[in-house]
C-alpha cells in the first residue's frame, strides 16, 4: 500500500489496519518514497493476541542496576515534590524606605 503525507495525516487508522493486515505501507512524499512502514515481529514466545507482556519489552528493566532507584515509588515522590522557593521571612510585609 502507497500513503502520502496527508493519508498518514488524515487516514492514519486506514494505514494502521493495512499495517496490522501486514502489509507494508510505503510513505510517498511529493511522489517519491521516503519511508516503509511495516509491522513488527512479535518478540518469541508471544501470541499475535491481545498486548505484549511488560517483560517481553526491549527497554524493560533498562535502570535495574541504579542503586537509587531501588524503591521507584519513593524516587517518584521524591521527583515530584515541589521545589523550595527560598525568601527571606524578615522582609515580607515591610516596606522598603522611600516606596509607597
Amino acid at each position: 500500500m502507497n500513503a502520502t503525507i496527508g493519508d498518514l495525516r488524515y487516514r492514519m487508522k486506514d494505514v494502521l489496519r493495512a499495517i496490522d493486515r501486514g502489509e507494508t505501507v510505503t510513505v510517498l512524499y511529493r511522489g517519491k518514497a521516503k519511508a516503509a512502514l511495516m509491522p513488527i515481529s512479535p518478540p518469541a514466545g508471544t501470541s499475535n493476541k491481545g498486548t505484549p507482556k511488560t517483560a517481553d519489552q526491549p527497554l524493560f528493566g533498562l535502570w535495574s542496576d541504579r542503586e537509587d532507584l531501588t524503591d521507584p515509588a519513593a524516587w517518584l515522590r521524591n521527583v515530584r515534590q515541589p521545589r523550595a522557593v527560598p525568601c527571606d521571612a524578615g522582609v515580607r510585609g515591610k516596606r522598603i524606605a522611600g516606596k509607597p
